[in-house]
């Protein structure tokens, strides 16, 4: 701050005269900052002071009298009791604080000499101020006088009363009525309490007798109950001699009031007290009050208690004032009282004093003035001394104001003003100081301030001065001062910049000017890009149970890096993320994610980005979905015989809306506890008649469908019982069958338990023949089936069932047609024909059974077909028989799946629901040649450099006359070029061995072989191999190697030439001769030769064509398991090898000749 002080300001400390900048309506404070720098006299003010009401309970400890005050120099304090001068100090009872006003009176003997009102005086040398009155009220212990009271005799009907005259005591006081064992006598329109507290009877009646009526008397604040001694009322009954008309008889009367006792009455009540107005009357029959405000409506805050004989109308205005009428009224006639109001106030400042800092030779003016009725007087103390006891030249009172004219530094006082009526007190303190001061700024020099673009800031100046500175405000150092629309200077000083912007950048100073002197202070100001939020998370809907997910992102200035800070709100409540393993909330990257969402977790998030000076916002609802909750309040009305109407109140439906409500029922007799569905409305329906059953004992209950499912279902109804009566429908389902030529079995459905509408269900079961004229025949069963004995083959008859119980009959039954029982066919289908199509299908035509041979519904046609033989053999068999059914009217049919080159018979016949007709004589056909199946084994037996051994088998089906075989090959080296396909034409059917030569060592060829008909080749069988690198000995390809079984072999082989070789040994150790070399050499074993390493030779039959040019390289290896043509797949039999490395396999088909083949293992080549 710099600081320009003018000559004069060495010579003003004593009592210095100021102007200040600011007035308060209390005391004048002067800032802590400019006592630092001088020494200021300020007057005494009150700071602290005890309730206008000090009441010492019996339970309190003490009761501090408090006075507090400050001023400069320190106030002194004394004090005043009932407007005599009492000092605390002399008295060795009371405790007194240091530099303090407050005493305090301890609760440790008589309280009584201390009862008053006391008031605190506050003084030094500039003035003195003044407490409020203060009075200190030594409550007795209210008690009951005690008394003997004689029993209250009263004729029956006759009005009383009974007294309770409370003792005075601190209010509020609350009087019970009650018996000796604290029960409360009993309340209503006959009998009442008054305000007073008397017990009121508007007629006596037998059971008020009683010796045990107590009034208590309650006083909460003091803590204390008091009892009254009981009272004893007799009421006389009449005489018993006269007569039983007159006897009991009271007689009536026309009211009157036992309160009030005068016809009219005046209440007077201060403003926002509570008006009780009450009208206690008695007569026979009990008198009924009403209440009326003559002229008006009664007040809308009105309210009538105590069975209406207690108006109330809480915090009276001066509108409220006026005459009231209660009016208690019989059959015979009414009583009326007249109120009248009238509403006082207590004082109410119209123009309280203020406190005021003025500059010397200024005029003050003080202005005191309170409303209130009666109106209030004011009277007017200059520290705390009425005006009369302490006169000055310059001052004048003109009505409600003084004036000081010319004011002097020794004006400065506390003035005081007080406005009283009957109702209340008011007093103000007005501290006038007078004196001058150049400007002291007391904001901080070099202040920096951070504003946000577009936002608004504020620069403070606090000047203390007198007289009152002229501020003015300047950027970087500029001499003219900062101005414009965007500028503004409050009254304290302070600058304030609307709408920062970026330029706003810079130094700015304050200077405040007086005729005292000038300072001035520096600020600076930043302006700061504003923190705003870019992504926010919109309205969000969630499932009960899973997570939500809200998002937030937001930019800020980046110099606020270290400061900024995204926070969550829920309901405008800080959710408290403390990411322990309990937590559901948790923060990822600006991402809120609440786990596991519940109800409680709905309503508004919002998110707080926020930096030391500004912050945004954005909010979403999350709404959680839920099933629907339970209905509620169900009930049950419009009660029928055959319906009931069912009402209730829908729960939350949860934020999706209810499409169904679902009606379920239960009954007691034949499945307990087993809710059923009975009916659905729609969600926005409350209600729905539900058609119900006879003699039933119903109970319902309502559950919720909305889109998220099903809500729990609702609490149970009472239950309902129907009356029985006769069934609404009859059985359904009806089924005529025929399982006998002579029978008719008739089933039906029967009505389920809840159907039947009463005890005693049965049927009546009535049939005729429909093709004759015949009457009903009737039969009463209890079972759901019949069965009609003795009925012609297949003739149609009505049937109709009708349901009974003890009620009677149920509805009129629909009649429904059915056939008695069928017999079987009696007839073949004639011409049957057959037209040959392939080799495998052909097409079959017949002549159909005349209806009157079916005896029975038609069902259709069966073929039954054989094979007798294949045309390839002469011997015939019986083969398979295989059937074909065709339902419904036909004529002819195709039998597909048969084998080319064979002998077929077959048979046509017709059936019906009993069974299969006779069959057609038996049609032998022959089927045509066909293509040969696939070889069922193809296999490489001798690799060697330039040549390759093929054996094979000849088809097990040859569907034809073979004709030969078609062998093709090429190479296929694992590259994507093959070779080109090489073809072998075999016109021996006979040949089953071939020997390839001339090919390229140590290559991989794929070997392709197919069996021919004069109608063409069968699908093909393929083989892989890879030629030696040198000639050598033929073994079996190297696949075989590999295999399991293969192995085990050649285990057992090696056991087996151990042991020949043991017993040779044996043998010739006995002299005997044996030369294991012939042996060898007649059968050489070709698995024991050396194989060579690289020779690899596989078998696939997966391949149907030779590969193309463009087909990529096979692997080398399949596996034991792939092989589609497993020798054991083709036979029911093991294959075994000889022991001279040759295989015998067995193959066959179903139930059909097996063929065997031998292939040995020497190489071949074919004549």
């Amino acid at each position: 701050m710099r600081l320009q002080s003018s000559p004069e300001l060495a010579t003003v400390l004593g009592l210095i005269t100021c102007v200040c900048v600011f007035h308060t309506t209390t005391a004048i404070d002067i800032p802590l900052e400019v006592l630092s720098h001088i020494n200021i006299e300020q007057l005494p003010t009150i700071t602290a002071q005890s309730p206008s009401s000090l009441i010492a309970f019996p339970f309190d400890e003490s009761f501090p009298m408090m006075c507090e005050a400050k001023g400069n120099p320190e106030p002194e304090f004394r004090w005043t009791k009932n407007g005599q001068e009492f000092d605390p100090s002399l008295d060795p009872r009371l405790m007194k604080e240091e530099s303090s006003g407050t005493f305090v009176i301890p609760n440790n003997g008589n309280l009584t000499e201390y009862q008053g009102i006391y008031r605190c005086y506050a003084s030094n040398k500039l003035g003195t101020a003044i407490s409020k009155e203060i009075e200190f009220i030594v409550p007795h212990v209210p008690k009951f006088p005690k008394e003997t009271l004689d029993p209250v005799v009263v004729e029956e009907g006759q009005p009383f009363t009974l007294k309770c005259n409370p003792p005075k005591g601190i209010p509020p006081l609350q009087i019970y009525w009650m018996t000796i064992n604290l029960q409360h006598i009993e309340q209503d329109e006959r009998v009442s309490m008054g305000l007073n507290g008397d017990l009121y009877f508007s007629h006596a009646v037998d059971k008020d007798s009683r010796r045990d009526y107590c009034c208590f008397a309650a006083f909460p604040r003091i803590r204390t109950i008091v009892q009254k001694t009981a009272m004893s009322v007799i009421v006389k009954t009449k005489k018993s001699d006269m007569s039983p008309e007159s006897a009991n008889a009271i007689l009536e009367r026309k009211p009157s009031l036992l309160t009030p006792s005068t016809a009219r009455s005046e209440t007077q009540l201060v403003k926002g007290e509570d008006l009780k107005l009450e009208c206690i009357a008695e007569g026979f029959p009990t008198p009924q009050v009403t209440w009326v405000k003559m002229g008006h409506q009664l007040p809308i805050k009105a309210k009538v208690e105590n069975h209406g004989k207690l108006l109330i109308v809480p915090r009276v205005e001066q509108e409220d004032s006026g005459k009231y009428m209660c009016k208690a009224k019989n059959g015979l006639g009414e009583a009326v009282h007249y109120f009248t109001l009238k509403v006082e106030e207590p004082p109410e400042w119209v123009i309280e004093p203020e406190s005021q800092l003025s500059m010397i030779g200024s005029d003050v003016h003080i202005k005191c003035s309170a409303s209130g009725t009666p109106q209030p007087t004011v009277t007017w103390r200059v520290n705390g001394e009425l005006l009369q006891g302490a006169p000055a030249a310059n001052r004048k009172v003109f009505d409600d104001t003084i004036v000081l004219h010319n004011a002097k530094a020794s004006d400065s006082a506390v003035y005081q003003c007080e406005a009283s009526n009957n109702h209340g007190t008011l007093l103000s303190n007005a501290n006038i100081m007078i004196m001058n001061l150049s400007p002291m700024i007391l904001t901080k020099e070099g202040e920096d301030y951070t504003a946000v673009e577009g936002k608004g800031v504020i620069m403070h100046c606090n000047v203390f001065s007198s007289p009152p500175s002229t501020i003015t405000w300047s950027k970087d150092d500029s001499s003219e001062s900062v101005e414009g629309p965007r500028h503004s200077i409050h009254d304290n000083g302070s600058l304030e910049i609307y709408t920062v912007e970026k330029e706003d950048t810079g130094q700015y100073t304050c200077l405040a000017k007086n005729t005292e002197g000038s300072s001035a202070i520096d600020a600076m100001l930043y302006v700061k890009d504003p923190t705003r939020i870019v992504v926010a998370q919109e309205d969000l809907q969630i499932l009960i149970g899973t997570t939500a997910r809200l998002s937030c992102l937001a930019e800020y200035d980046k110099s606020f890096s270290n400061d900024f800070e995204l926070l969550w709100e829920k309901d405008d409540m800080k959710i408290a993320l403390n990411n322990t393993e309990n937590s559901r909330y948790f923060v990822e990257e600006g991402i809120l994610q609440i786990i596991n969402v519940s109800h409680r977790d709905q309503g508004v998030y919002t998110c707080v980005a926020q930096t030391p000076v500004d912050r945004d916002t954005a909010s979403a609802l999350l709404m959680v979905l839920d099933v629907p909750d339970a209905p509620e309040y169900l009930v049950l009305s419009e009660h029928k015989s055959k319906s009931v109407k069912l009402k209730w109140i829908p729960g939350d439906d949860h934020n999706s809306s209810t499409t169904e409500f679902i009606i379920e029922y239960e009954e007691s007799q034949w499945e307990p506890a087993n809710w059923k569905e009975l009916l659905r409305v729609p969600g926005n329906h409350n209600s729905a008649v539900l058609k119900l059953h006879g003699h039933v004992d119903y109970r319902f209950r309502v559950s919720g469908l909305n889109a998220v499912g099903r809500g729990l279902p609702s609490r149970p109804t009472e239950r309902y019982k129907t009356p029985p009566a006769a069934p609404d429908k009859n059985p359904q389902n009806i089924k005529i069958e025929g399982h006998l030529p002579h029978e008719m079995d008739i089933n039906w459905e029967p009505l389920l338990p809840i159907e039947h509408n009463g005890p005693g269900l049965e049927y009546k079961v009535s049939y005729r023949r429909q093709d004759v004229e015949e009457d009903w025949k009737e039969h009463m069963v209890k079972r759901h089936s019949f069965v009609v004995k003795n009925t012609p083959t297949f003739v149609p008859y009505e049937i109709k069932i009708q349901a009974r119980n003890h009620q009677g009959w149920g509805p009129e039954p629909k009649i429904v047609t059915g056939y008695s029982g069928e017999d079987f066919p009696s007839a073949a289908p004639d011409n049957v024909a057959v037209e040959v199509m392939n080799s495998s299908v052909v097409k079959v035509s017949w002549t159909r059974v005349h209806k009157d041979k079916l005896h029975g519904h038609l069902g259709g046609y069966r073929i039954n077909w054989w094979r007798l033989r294949s045309l390839a053999a002469s011997k015939k068999s019986h083969g398979e028989k295989h059937t074909l059914t065709f339902p419904g009217d036909q004529s002819h049919a195709t039998v597909p799946g048969l084998k080319p080159f064979s002998e077929y018979s077959l048979i046509v016949m017709t059936f019906n629901g009993r069974g299969n007709g006779p069959g057609s004589p038996p049609l032998s056909f022959k089927t045509p040649e066909g293509v040969p199946e696939k070889n069922p084994v193809f296999r490489v037996t001798e690799v060697q450099k330039h040549t390759v051994s093929l054996v094979w088998a000849p088809p097990l089906e040859p569907n034809g006359i073979l004709t030969g075989y078609l062998l093709e090959y090429q190479l296929i080296n694992d590259t994507e070029e093959v070779g080109p396909l090489q073809t072998v034409d075999i016109n021996n059917p006979n040949t089953t061995k071939w020997n390839l030569r001339d090919l390229e060592p140590v290559s991989k060829y794929k070997f392709y072989l197919r069996s021919c008909t004069t109608v063409g080749c069968g699908p093909v069988v393929s083989e892989e191999c890879t030629t030696t690198l040198e000639t050598s000995l033929a073994s079996i390809h190297g696949g075989i190697s590999t295999k399991g079984w293969f192995i085990g072999l050649m285990c057992a082989i090696a056991l087996l030439t151990l042991i020949v070789l043991i017993a040779c040994f044996v043998n010739r150790n006995k002299g005997g001769k044996y030369s294991v070399k012939e042996k060898e050499d007649l059968h050489p074993d070709v698995e024991s030769q050396g194989m060579n390493d690289d020779t690899f030779c596989e078998y696939s039959d997966s391949d149907e064509k030779p590969l193309k040019g463009s087909q990529h390289s096979l692997s080398r290896e399949i596996k034991a398991g792939d092989s589609g043509d497993s020798l054991v797949d083709y036979g029911e039999e093991d294959v075994q090898f000889n022991e001279d490395g040759s295989f015998i396999g067995e193959y066959a088909g179903r139930k059909e000749k097996r063929v065997s083949a031998e292939i040995k293992a020497t190489i071949q080549t074919p004549a």
